[in-house]
């Protein structure tokens, strides 16, 4: 991981806060805000973007100083502009990190780079969420107890369809009876994924201590080892050694 502290950059629809007044009761600053507030606990400066800036805040220029983009999105996938994801992935295979969050199983970006649908069972009955810690040693687990609880929050169930993760990291287990894979890693071209799967807007989860040393310790674990510049491509390469008689 890099010496320095990671460029983060929080991007959020900024929808809900602003149609919903129960949403905005919960999240004044948007969730988007509440997410930069618990990186600054922990040490880690964050910029924000949303939705309805011009090209959604993922200019060129602001990804070009990102080294790990957080990603809030639920009811406004489709409002995402595809030359803009596509902007956003080149620079994931080039190194820059990305944590989807919650519902952001379902962005344009996180399915691309999956490579399926990502669907998930759902129930939004404000439940318990027990989140158990299955990879301990992992750096994203650093600081937490063997699980965790989050309560009300909504449920997401398996099958979670997802390829199956590089690692994973939490496994979560609701009131309800269901599980759900809720913590997983991936990698893309030179960039570090994690989906972590607590955060329904109507839910103040993004103020809990444990979700906030979660996001801390995936944004320092994302951080590229190296100067992210452009993607890789196909090219010709000369041997290294003689070839032929």
């Amino acid at each position: 991981m890099r010496d320095s502290a990671p460029r983060v950059l929080v991007w959020n629809e900024y929808r809900h806060e602003r149609r919903d007044s129960a949403v905005a009761a919960i999240y004044p600053q948007g969730i988007h805000g509440a997410i930069a507030q618990g990186l600054d606990v922990h040490g880690l400066d964050a910029r924000t973007a949303t939705l309805d800036e011009p090209e959604h805040g993922l200019t060129e220029a602001a990804l070009a100083q990102t080294d790990v983009l957080i990603w809030w999105g639920h009811i406004a996938h489709g409002a995402v502009d595809d030359a803009v994801v596509e902007r956003v992935r080149l620079r994931v295979l080039a190194g820059m990190g990305l944590i989807a969050l919650h519902s952001s199983q379902d962005a344009k970006i996180f399915k691309r780079l999956m490579g399926t649908d990502c669907t998930v069972h759902w129930r939004d009955d404000g439940e318990k969420e027990r989140l158990w810690v299955v990879a301990p040693a992992h750096p994203i687990a650093a600081g937490l107890g063997p699980c965790f609880e989050l309560e009300p929050e909504e449920m997401y169930g398996e099958p979670f369809c997802i390829p199956p993760p590089d690692e994973l990291i939490f496994l979560s287990w609701f009131q309800g009876g269901d599980v759900v894979r809720s913590g997983c890693t991936f990698t893309r071209g030179l960039g570090r994924i994690f989906y972590f799967r607590p955060g329904h807007e109507t839910f103040p989860t993004y103020f809990d201590g444990n979700v906030r040393r979660v996001l801390a310790n995936a944004c320092r674990w994302a951080s590229p080892d190296i100067e992210v510049r452009k993607a890789p491509a196909n090219t010709r390469r000369k041997a290294i050694e003689p070839i032929g008689s």
